[in-house]
């Protein structure tokens, strides 16, 4: 089933509004999740998505697909090296905005 969302979502590494997806896990458990970014990482775009449910602390990775101009998809990755690359550019635009709020704060001194 296709999500709605607004076109500079995936074009964009902040996303303005909360978006909350239906994530089914694993074991058959359906988990309610905020979008937090949508970013590029090789030619695929990627969504990390937030749970909300206080039992469960991980960021979840999955392969956003834009269907039309205001639906997407989520899949899940595909294979162990395709994840560690997501997870890697991830990793690197956690470091960017923990450096800029860092950045941030001493300049407020």
């Amino acid at each position: 089933m296709a999500k709605k969302y607004k076109e500079n979502y995936y074009e964009s590494e902040e996303i303005e509004d909360t978006i909350v997806v239906p994530v089914t896990l694993d074991d058959g458990k359906e988990i309610e999740c905020e979008v937090l970014t949508i970013f590029p990482a090789g030619s695929k775009q990627y969504a990390a998505l937030l749970p909300l449910d206080e039992n469960y602390t991980d960021i979840f990775l999955y392969r956003f697909i834009p269907k039309g101009e205001e639906e997407f998809e989520l899949a899940g990755i595909e294979s162990d090296e395709e994840y560690e690359i997501v997870a890697d550019v991830f990793d690197m635009i956690l470091d960017d905005e923990e450096f800029d709020a860092l950045m941030g704060d001493d300049e407020e001194e």
